[in-house]
């Protein structure tokens, strides 16, 4: 069973950074280096929403435009992880954020087959 694993997450102040991991804890790294990674998260009371996404050949990357220029997202897949640096964090990223597992390039997360049990950020102003 494939196993994703998120931590980083806590409260901070806005203005903060903050770098989320997730590890693969399934899969070495041939196989963890063939799937497509993504960031998603959910604030209370709202629907799931697409954060970014890494190609599997960690060139490729895509950005929610509500994060575009703050966060950066990263992989090792030596390491099978895979990371979001966040800055300037606002209270409106205050969510849960999940890391998930695609064989399809997209921002969808029907797409994601398999997720991370989701890290809590709280960010207060």
């Amino acid at each position: 069973q494939v196993q994703l694993t998120e931590s980083g997450g806590e409260s901070v102040q806005a203005g903060d950074s903050l770098r989320l991991s997730c590890t693969d804890s399934e899969h070495p790294e041939h196989s963890y280096s063939t799937f497509d990674m993504g960031w998603f998260r959910q604030a209370p009371g709202k629907e799931r929403e697409f954060v970014a996404r890494i190609g599997a050949d960690a060139e490729n990357t895509y950005y929610a435009d509500s994060v575009k220029g703050r966060f950066i997202i990263s992989r090792d897949n030596a390491k099978t992880a895979v990371y979001l640096q966040m800055n300037n964090l606002t209270p409106d990223d205050t969510a849960v954020y999940y890391c998930a597992q695609s064989n399809m390039w997209s921002d969808r997360a029907s797409y994601y087959h398999t997720w991370g049990p989701g890290t809590q950020v709280t960010v207060s102003s």
